[in-house]
């Protein structure tokens, strides 16, 4: 009998940090600024606008927490150009073959860099319309309609200081992972600290991936914490809730650091007013609140508290377009009810009636003989334009916008964004981002021509079909919309 004796020898060297260039510049961002015709395949890569698109799943990667990472590429085989932090909207078909598809957007999760392919991470909600179908249905061959990249929570193209601290809370994780992995992939001087909180030790999506980024890289420092859930034994992360003294002990030079959150409402409700706290400029704070600042959101909570009947009739509405925060992005529903004071909502709903301003002279009708056939045949036709003359009319300006359902008309300014109008009139018009965007607010155009300038929220052939944003709309003739 022979025996052989394994020799193990470790090899240690002096630890040295590599040099770098200064800052962080994304790899698209000199073709940007280029004046001298830079190639097209380097133009492909820069994320100049928004595109309607199809993409097939190739890869599907098990994550915890009930997640599933859907890795695509786009079928015309060109790559998708995005920013760090920016998402797509997908259009599934949950309805069948022939039934209307439902839109729900997803961060990317993947680096920009590696533009062949890209991932969403989508965590399945039992409750949910869309992300149990997307869990049962979705696999390698699948090919879905999108429209992206979309979004202003990104990375900047450039920053010479690339002074990060990224916050994350559940699936929040996902925007944050797609910033921290570019930045792991870019040259450049960077200082990145991320906090991640989750429900359960085993519970932390890309845990493994996290680690490993932060002990091969220098730049990046990763801190776990199970926020208020009692840890076990061998738990050596963080504890508790988001605090102060958690932001003290992470990154004591928080107000010296541009900070990126992203999670559920009362987690980011929590941030803004914590880093508030440390000092962190307004100007340095970067969230996913699609309905616009903190102060809207919140008094769209103590408004919906206050009116029960309100909280009823959007119901539907909430559950289709404001699925649990987990399965997209964190939103909220716009305002309906604009007004408010110091001690809250106000009990006016809308603009009082008032009469039409008399300054403003109706067109004379015009005399025209018409033959008795030909009028005949006018009284049994469908009108082309939705008659709103018994509507009751409030408010000045030079033109005339109908609201169909409530029945009412408002005199309105050009100028003026239709998502404003209906807000001020009392007229119900779920909203989210408010931009052009997320698309929520999207609503039917009976008549008249509006000037829209979106930012991805709205696909072409649902323009042609006579949709359109009021969040990003003015009128340029008098309107009626189906609201």
């Amino acid at each position: 009998m022979t025996t052989t004796e394994t020799t193990t020898t470790t090899i240690t060297a002096p630890h040295q940090e590599p040099q770098r260039i200064r800052g962080l510049e994304m790899p698209w961002n000199r073709v940007l600024g280029s004046t001298e015709g830079p190639a097209s395949a380097a133009r492909a890569l820069g994320p100049w606008h928004p595109q309607e698109f199809l993409a097939e799943c190739v890869e599907i990667v098990p994550e915890v927490g009930g997640m599933l990472t859907f890795v695509f590429r786009r079928a015309d085989g060109a790559p998708l150009a995005f920013r760090p932090g920016q998402y797509v909207n997908i259009a599934f078909p949950v309805n069948g073959e022939g039934g209307d598809p439902v839109d729900r957007s997803y961060s990317l999760s993947s680096s920009p860099t590696k533009p062949w392919t890209f991932d969403i991470t989508v965590k399945r909600d039992p409750a949910g319309r869309v992300s149990p179908w997307v869990h049962e249905n979705v696999g390698p061959g699948t090919v879905l309609e999108m429209l992206g990249p979309v979004g202003a929570f990104h990375l900047p193209d450039a920053d010479r200081r690339a002074r990060y601290l990224l916050l994350a809370a559940g699936s929040g994780i996902t925007p944050i992972m797609s910033m921290l992995r570019t930045i792991h992939s870019l040259p450049g001087q960077a200082d990145v600290v991320v906090l991640y909180h989750g429900a359960a030790p085993g519970g932390f999506a890309f845990h493994q991936e996290l680690g490993y980024i932060a002990t091969v890289d220098s730049r990046v420092t990763v801190h776990f914490s199970l926020g208020d859930r009692s840890a076990p034994e061998d738990w050596e992360g963080l504890t508790g809730r988001l605090s102060t003294a958690m932001l003290d002990e992470v990154a004591p030079d928080a107000n010296g650091r541009q900070v990126y959150a992203c999670g559920p409402e009362g987690y980011l409700n929590n941030v803004s007013e914590l880093l508030a706290a440390v000092g962190v400029d307004d100007t340095s704070i970067h969230m996913e609140f699609f309905s616009g600042d903190r102060e809207t959101t919140l008094e769209y909570q103590a408004e919906v508290a206050l009116a029960e009947e309100i909280a009823e009739e959007i119901a539907e509405e909430i559950a289709d377009s404001a699925e649990d925060y987990y399965e997209s992005q964190p939103s909220a529903l716009g305002m309906y009810e604009p007004a408010y004071d110091d001690e809250g909502p106000l009990e006016a709903t809308g603009l009082p009636l008032q009469a039409a301003d008399p300054d403003f002279a109706e067109p004379d009708p015009v005399d025209s003989e018409v033959p008795a056939a030909e009028a005949e045949s006018a009284e049994t036709a469908e009108p082309s334009v939705p008659d709103v003359s018994a509507f009751d009319t409030v408010g000045t300006g030079s033109l005339t916008l109908s609201f169909m359902r409530t029945g009412i008309n408002v005199r309105i300014d050009p100028e003026e964004k239709i998502l404003g109008i209906a807000q001020r009139a009392g007229v119900r018009i779920g909203a989210n981002c408010q931009e052009g965007m997320c698309g929520s607010c999207k609503i039917v155009k009976l008549s008249g021509d509006v000037e829209m300038n979106h930012q991805g929220g709205i696909r072409a052939r649902e323009i042609e079909a006579g949709k359109f944003l009021p969040c990003c709309s003015t009128a340029r003739t008098d309107l009626v919309i189906d609201a």
